[in-house]
């Protein structure tokens, strides 16, 4: 039983005493009760109306970043003699500074503030609502508001920035950039001799060439490098996720691609995002940093989840790639996706795999016993099975372990050659 019950049915009974009994004394001391229940009625706030304005500091954040909050009240009604708000947060929303509730008195037209700070893990985040809770001085009786106005951001994946990924799709695009078009012109690398023509740089003369053919000259001709298509695809699968007691595999993955479209991107090429899981969302392809936040804001959306039928790639809407584009698969892998990826293959595209290493993860996660280390080993030969047999379709494939840094690998082991001829390891 609350205040405002006990005070009334003590009253009541005192003066049911004084009635029944005809005593003058317990009518006399149910009068400062009465007293005190007639102010508590007479100041208590009837109605609430209030304009709460919430704004935030910005509507997406990088994770774990604070974002501002500032809660504005207005009071549009009668005076309210004590009003307390209360800010409710759910996890994972941490609060970093301020203070979510605050006890004021509001006359009308007065306004007030509450200020906070929160942070989160990647995702989309919606604001919880605010209690409003108004009362007389003495605090017997209460009415509430609860203001539902929704607001939200988005915790944006961490990325690392690394230098140059090392592609060479069949077809590019009519733009200068960094990947090798598969055409003479003007550039860096060795691409054949042609006849001299007018305008070529003396320094392009190929004099052992000329050397060998009296009726001309011949000059040196490079292979042009342009801007190509890329396409990543994110696996999104449910069962091909991995957990263990602080982390999983999905949230490395969802850093890995957001790392590879910021490097893609900031060679001019034009690059698309496939989600594949739940159900298929798309970015569509564009260049620079809006299409930057595109990516980070799908990516910070993208959750695991399962669908009967996108459990295997055959599924996989191909025709939203350009023909002959780049495409970079970032997934686990598993036994049902070797034909799929490599038919891909088959149909010109030029396809990257970039695994992380779901065994390494797993056994981390695991307390030794007798028979992990052989069923490792049975994991890592079938693993590298599938590897094999995908790199012999020309599927190019990197796989790396998530708890080791990924820039320095790149700085000293990703290069053209090394990418195009061997399986590489990679260490994240």
């Amino acid at each position: 039983m609350n205040r405002t019950g006990l005070l009334t049915s003590l009253t009541a009974i005192l003066i049911l005493l004084g009635l029944v009994n005809h005593a003058r004394n317990f009518l006399i001391l149910s009068i400062p009760l009465l007293v005190f229940l007639s102010a508590a009625l007479l100041f208590y706030p009837m109605k609430i109306q209030l304009n709460i304005t919430r704004t935030l500091s910005t509507d997406h954040v990088e994770e774990n970043s604070p974002v501002k909050i500032m809660i504005l009240v207005e009071n549009t009604g009668p005076k309210l003699e004590l009003v307390q708000f209360n800010q409710v947060l759910y996890s994972p929303l941490e609060k970093v500074d301020g203070k979510l509730s605050q006890l004021t008195m509001l006359r009308p037209g007065d306004k007030t503030e509450i200020q906070f700070s929160v942070r989160a893990k990647r995702g989309i985040y919606i604001l919880p609502y605010t209690i409003c809770t108004a009362r007389e001085h003495f605090d017997l009786l209460q009415n509430h508001h609860v203001d539902k106005t929704s607001d939200h951001f988005l915790s944006l994946p961490t990325f690392s920035r690394f230098r140059h990924i090392p592609i060479r799709p069949e077809q590019t695009r009519g733009f200068p950039g960094p990947i090798p078009a598969r055409k003479g012109g003007s550039g860096i690398d060795f691409f054949g001799v042609r006849e001299y023509q007018i305008g070529d740089p003396l320094r392009w003369v190929n004099w052992r060439h000329t050397a060998r053919h009296v009726e001309g000259l011949f000059s040196n001709e490079f292979e042009q490098e342009h801007i190509a298509d890329v396409g990543l695809i994110l696996d999104a699968r449910l069962q091909n996720n991995i957990y263990n007691a602080k982390d999983d595999l999905f949230e490395h993955a969802v850093r890995m691609t957001a790392s590879i479209a910021e490097a893609f991107l900031a060679e001019g090429n034009r690059v698309g995002l496939l989600i594949y899981g739940l159900g298929i969302e798309r970015t569509f392809p564009g260049y620079g940093k809006i299409q930057q936040n595109r990516i980070l804001r799908a990516l910070a959306r993208a959750k695991p989840g399962h669908n009967f039928s996108l459990e295997t790639l055959n599924y996989l809407p191909v025709r939203l790639f350009p023909p002959h584009s780049q495409i970079v698969f970032i997934s686990p892998l598993s036994a049902l996706d070797i034909q799929p990826l490599i038919r891909l293959r088959a149909k010109g595209y030029e396809v990257m795999l970039i695994s992380p290493d779901p065994i390494d993860f797993e056994t981390k996660g695991i307390k030794p016993q007798s028979n992990l280390e052989l069923a490792t080993r049975l994991a890592r030969v079938e693993r590298n099975l599938w590897i094999q047999k995908l790199q012999r379709a020309g599927v190019k494939v990197l796989e790396w372990r998530v708890d080791e840094p990924i820039t320095a690998w790149l700085r000293t082991t990703m290069n053209r050659r090394s990418l195009r001829y061997h399986h590489l390891r990679l260490s994240v």
